[in-house]
């Protein structure tokens, strides 16, 4: 049985919304620590949404959310950020006129543990080696995968117990996608980070993740571990494109990496 000190984020009755439109109703999850926990859905059921409500970007309207057992529903982005949740945002975001170097030092400006700072700059430069060899170059400059990299790395850099990471495969080739999703998996497993994961890729989220959620129109229709979910029909069916067809073999993929 979990124990409550083993929930690192908790999520209770949640409901966002723009205006008079409700994006999410009434959404409440758990996410454990050390986990890989993934929120399924379609275009505008409101999974982002959820992020941004975490986050401290968009306030919500009703329910709460708890971070290691404090509540910090509504509260500001910035101080969330110091008690260690960061938000990788859908489509990037890097500071585009400075360098790689001063977009990762961005991240970690809460921090004044200088040589651990510096410690973690070698670590994400180890993760994506790119972006040692582009440490001098505007970040506007690099590829769409090279800044998906890059966003990753700054989260990295505020040395997060919880990364909510918001699409991380838009706009990426197949490769790219799998080489972003081998250092998430590397990053969870010998970090330790905790990562709350919103992707289109079905296939590859519930391959990467231990456990999920399925978001319909706002709200949670269904939760599982991702290995169940890749044995239900209407999953297969609707998410991966694969009637009656089993399981595919993304997991042994994973299962691979790991031995």
């Amino acid at each position: 049985m979990t124990t409550p000190a083993a929930e690192l984020l908790v999520l209770a009755n949640i409901e966002s919304a723009y205006g008079p439109i409700r994006a999410v109703r009434g959404v409440s999850l758990k996410v454990r620590r050390g986990e890989i926990v993934t929120v399924l859905g379609s275009n505008g059921a409101g999974k982002s949404t959820i992020l941004k409500t975490i986050s401290g970007v968009l306030a919500p309207t009703r329910g709460s959310v708890h971070f290691k057992g404090a509540d910090i529903t509504g509260r500001d982005p910035a101080d969330i950020v110091r008690r260690g949740l960061v938000h990788v945002p859908e489509g990037r975001e890097v500071f585009p006129l400075l360098s790689v170097h001063d977009n990762l030092m961005m991240g970690g400006y809460t921090r004044n543990d200088r040589a651990a700072l510096q410690a973690d700059l070698g670590v994400v430069y180890g993760y994506f080696p790119i972006l040692k060899e582009r440490d001098r170059q505007h970040a506007g400059l690099l590829s769409g995968g090279q800044q998906q990299m890059l966003a990753i790395s700054r989260a990295l850099m505020g040395s997060p117990e919880l990364v909510l990471l918001d699409e991380p495969s838009l706009g990426l080739s197949p490769k790219l996608t799998r080489e972003i999703f081998e250092i998430v998996i590397r990053i969870n497993r010998e970090r330790g980070t905790t990562i709350l994961l919103v992707e289109q890729n079905a296939n590859m989220a519930l391959n990467v993740a231990d456990r999920g959620y399925v978001l319909e129109n706002g709200r949670i229709v269904m939760e599982d571990t991702c290995q169940r979910l890749l044995e239900k029909e209407d999953i297969r069916e609707f998410y991966l494109g694969m009637k009656d067809a089993g399981v595919r073999g993304e997991r042994r993929w994973k299962k691979k990496m790991w031995r």
